[in-house]
């Protein structure tokens, strides 16, 4: 039975992804992408008076935004792979009997905990966007119908159009990290490598479980 083409396409062609550069996704349709990770608040936790606050910072976080955002919560089954193997090290490390058992029995309390409890991790993460307008590209490109280029230009064109296009972008990184960070969250923007790394383990899932059990 012979198989479809949309079953043999590659999976780089349902990713929207063009490139990631300097610690910016370029999407397929030219549009911007930075990616903000943020830290979680315990929000039960906290005094009424606090929860009141941090609620009234979000607000107003939200009312001085002019461009949207988006908010995802990415979740996974806690690895305690290296966590077990830290307490190996310790349990051999113990000269006190005692001791020794002890640790040996905390990391089998911890075995069976993971075994019968999925245990999940959250990572939060804010997608901020930047698309260059429609009348800065069309004069771009009616400009140059009257002139022609060099290579050599055409690539500093597009150098100079990608910084002053990230500089739009990091301004807006720079609004939604203040916001947060009223509220008490911690932010860190990601750059290149995390990027890529984040990508390749959500469309590769499968890859990491399967490295997870083999190691």
């Amino acid at each position: 039975m012979p198989v479809s083409s949309t079953k043999t396409q590659a999976s780089q062609d349902f990713v929207p992804i063009q490139e990631i550069r300097d610690g910016v996704l370029i999407l397929k349709d030219g549009s911007y992408r930075a990616i903000v990770m943020a830290s979680s608040i315990n929000f039960a936790l906290k005094s009424q008076d606090e929860q009141t606050s941090i609620i009234y910072q979000f607000q107003n976080f939200l009312n001085s935004l002019n461009f949207s955002v988006q908010i995802c919560i990415q979740s996974r089954k806690l690895d305690i792979k290296p966590y077990l193997t830290l307490l190996e090290g310790r349990e051999k490390e113990q000269e006190n009997d005692l001791m020794r058992l002890q640790v040996r029995q905390y990391m089998e309390f911890i075995r069976a905990l993971t075994e019968n409890t999925n245990i999940m991790t959250k990572s939060f993460f804010v997608v901020i966007p930047y698309a260059a307008s429609v009348v800065s590209n069309q004069k771009a490109s009616f400009a140059g119908l009257f002139k022609k280029k060099s290579t050599d230009e055409n690539k500093a064109d597009k150098q100079a159009s990608f910084e002053e296009n990230r500089g739009q972008l990091e301004q807006r990184v720079a609004v939604v990290e203040e916001g947060l960070t009223r509220c008490g969250v911690r932010v860190i923007e990601l750059g290149t490598e995390e990027l890529v790394e984040l990508f390749y383990k959500s469309f590769n899932p499968g890859e990491i479980d399967k490295s997870a059990h083999t190691s």
